[in-house]
């Protein structure tokens, strides 16, 4: 054992740090055996502009009204885009709760009004749908949020792609429908 190995492991051993770096070992131990496999290439998936990683959640949890109105939260994207074009990167949704990455144009930052009009139009189509008026608070007021860097980018696709396994939902990424999975293992940018 070399001399670095030795020190780290009675470092790592010791009573006074074993409860603080668990997480952080755990996590690390995971991600190494994530990516000791076939790595996925996801380069030919980026566009030029800024890339946000987000997460939109229904405001009654363990609803399914995301997979039950999936063509209307698909159209409601789609609305979106035609207004304050984006590029979605990667997506999943979830019976209550969606994971996206999407990349805005060069010098657009403003996620927060393309997010307000998803939310508005899926709340629309679904006070449509369901004879209401629009008092019903369907969607959590805030979204998760933040820049996507290079180094995160692949790790990010991963985490939406196995989202559903996760929650129990299926048991690979490609068995789940609502997923951009498809996309990627058609374009042969992933292979599970």
């Amino acid at each position: 054992m070399r001399h670095g190995a030795r020190w780290r492991n009675a470092f790592l051993q010791h009573s006074s740090f074993q409860k603080s770096l668990t997480f952080a070992l755990i996590d690390l131990q995971a991600r190494h055996a994530r990516h000791t496999g076939q790595m996925n290439d996801y380069r030919a998936n980026r566009v030029a502009g800024h890339s946000y990683f987000f997460t939109v959640r229904l405001s009654e949890r363990g609803s399914t009204l995301l997979t039950d109105h999936i063509a209307a939260f698909g159209e409601a994207i789609r609305q979106a885009r035609s207004r304050k074009p984006f590029h979605v990167d990667a997506w999943v949704a979830l019976p209550d709760h969606a994971h996206a990455i999407w990349t805005l144009p060069p010098g657009d930052e403003d996620c927060a009004a393309r997010w307000r009009a998803v939310k508005i139009a899926f709340s629309k189509s679904l006070s449509k749908a369901r004879a209401t008026r629009g008092t019903e608070i369907i969607w959590e007021p805030h979204y998760q949020q933040h820049p996507v860097g290079s180094d995160d980018y692949a790790g990010l696709v991963d985490y939406i792609h196995h989202n559903p396994l996760r929650h129990g939902l299926c048991g690979a990424p490609q068995e789940w429908q609502w997923s951009s999975v498809h996309r990627f293992i058609a374009a042969g940018m992933v292979a599970y």
